[in-house]
């Protein structure tokens, strides 16, 4: 197989062939007009025919000159895209997230960004609870579940505990909400289809009453959450994902209880080289979920 031709006279081909004179071209490749000339010799020896013509008055590409224009255009295209692409990859960490961790996520990206923003953030939402590092190009993941498998760079957020939560005016409205059986008056808003999260804190509640009243499913706990805080129902939220609308006033607990569901939402990486900054944002979110 023909050894390749060497890339500098390759780019010195393609400077060249944009002006058609080699007086330009040494300009802008800042090397003397017979260096230009030696390296464009060479380019042609090596391929065994002519790139350019020699006239009175400049240059014009051979019929091979021109078909190579094209080529070699494509070829430094692709070195300055990867260029770009490499590199602004490797400055912004990656991220990936379920859509569930949003509210509490969000903003506190938004916060380290101000803090860090020499530490930018790309983050990838998803349905998914999981991440696969092989196949994924993230460099962490929020998780959401039972504790990841060995292997992974894992910091624990926090635990998953359920509880319902309502608009503070669905309390004053005409319907009173002061007793678990108060609840079968209420629409119940359900962040799944499956129903699971209700089910498992009405039980632990103690509740001696199947949910028969009107309910409405979602896609999403955000979405359930938005509801919510319209006054709608009575939606069953993490309490660890929802401190900020609580605080704010946005919602509130009408019960005490919070139900533990043995899952939780763990900050993971793969067990390498971080990239820089990496360490440095998951210790910040760790301390974020702390508080």
């Amino acid at each position: 197989m023909k050894r390749l031709p060497p890339l500098p006279a390759l780019h010195t081909f393609l400077v060249t062939a944009q002006h058609c004179n080699f007086t330009r071209a040494a300009q802008q490749l800042h090397i003397t007009q017979g260096a230009v000339s030696r390296q464009i010799a060479g380019l042609e020896e090596h391929l065994g025919y002519a790139l350019f013509q020699r006239q009175a008055r400049g240059l014009s590409l051979t019929r091979e000159g021109q078909d190579w224009l094209p080529r070699v255009q494509q070829v430094f295209g692709l070195i300055e895209q990867g260029v770009r692409e490499v590199g602004g990859r490797s400055a912004t960490l990656q991220l990936k997230a379920p859509t569930c961790v949003m509210r509490w996520l969000l903003p506190r990206l938004m916060q380290w960004q101000a803090l860090r923003p020499d530490v930018p953030v790309e983050l990838t939402t998803t349905v998914q609870h999981g991440v696969d590092f092989r196949h994924e190009g993230f460099d962490a993941a929020v998780v959401y579940g039972s504790p990841p498998s060995p292997g992974l760079l894992v910091r624990k957020l926090f635990d998953e505990q359920l509880t319902p939560v309502c608009a503070p005016s669905l309390l004053e409205a005409s319907l009173p909400l002061h007793s678990l059986e108060d609840l079968a008056r209420h629409m119940l808003l359900h962040p799944s289809r499956d129903e699971h999260d209700w089910q498992l804190w009405l039980q632990a509640a103690g509740a001696s009453f199947e949910p028969h009243g009107p309910k409405q499913h979602f896609e999403t706990l955000d979405m359930a959450m938005a509801m919510a805080s319209q006054g709608t129902g009575v939606a069953i939220g993490d309490w660890a994902l929802i401190g900020d609308d609580l605080r704010s006033g946005r919602l509130c607990m009408p019960f005490d209880l919070k139900v533990l569901t043995g899952k939780g939402y763990y900050l993971v990486s793969p067990s390498k080289a971080l990239p820089p900054g990496l360490e440095a944002l998951m210790a910040w979110l760790e301390t974020q979920a702390a508080q």
